[in-house]
């Protein structure tokens, strides 16, 4: 069965009604059990489950063999370029601390693949009380809808020494962040190329980055995006 990811999200959500569900994990040798109480293994273990979860209920997929390369899903076997799906979870106590993407690799991907810009990310958050993982919330969302500006550079980043290393994610659900999402892929895209003016590692290689991605998004999408 072929779904689109807003269709997978209202059938997790909505019809197996996921959020507010329990679980545990046990590791078992020979006769000895224990409960895990320690969430180190909570995020690849989710994703586990959903990849069950998507066999149980015979939903088309290709999970990606690679675990460190975008994206974890392809929800459309016949076309790559199209249901791309990233997965995060994030312990609900700490607010999110997943990266959404590599930064250079996600700026040189755009070049020849740039419908990656229209990827969606399946977002779990949870609790953990005594070995006890509760399902807080689900969400689904663009990569624009997720990342945000800084003080610091036109995009939020991970900055270490002065070197960029991943795009980070705002707190989305929280009416207190001072730093809001981006209202559409092309804003995000406008900060993640004034970003690149911005860091002196791409600076001075950025002249036409922006054209290039523009041009090749709209050659697989047909759609012309305007950056401003």
């Amino acid at each position: 069965m072929k779904l689109s990811a807003s269709q997978l999200y209202d059938a997790l959500v909505n019809d197996y009604g996921i959020i507010g569900e329990t679980g545990n994990i046990k590791f078992t040798v020979k006769d000895l059990s224990i409960l895990i109480k320690t969430k180190d293994s909570v995020g690849n273990l989710l994703q586990e489950w959903l990849k069950a979860w998507f066999t149980e209920n015979s939903i088309d997929f290709v999970e990606n063999n690679n675990s460190q390369s975008f994206p974890d899903f392809l929800l459309n076997p016949d076309d790559f370029t199209k249901g791309l799906l990233e997965v995060k979870s994030f312990d609900f106590d700490r607010g999110p601390g997943f990266d959404l993407a590599n930064f250079d690799s996600y700026c040189n991907s755009l070049l020849t693949h740039a419908y990656r810009l229209d990827s969606d990310y399946l977002i779990l958050s949870y609790q953990m009380i005594d070995g006890q993982i509760g399902i807080k919330n689900v969400w689904l969302k663009k990569i624009w809808e997720l990342a945000c500006p800084s003080s610091t550079y036109p995009l939020k980043v991970q900055e270490k020494k002065n070197v960029i290393y991943n795009i980070r994610p705002s707190v989305w659900y929280s009416t207190r962040s001072k730093f809001k999402p981006f209202n559409s892929k092309e804003e995000f895209l406008s900060a993640l190329n004034n970003t690149r003016y911005q860091y002196p590692q791409t600076r001075f290689k950025n002249g036409h980055w922006l054209n290039k991605v523009l041009k090749n998004y709209e050659e697989y999408t047909g759609e012309m995006l305007v950056v401003e």
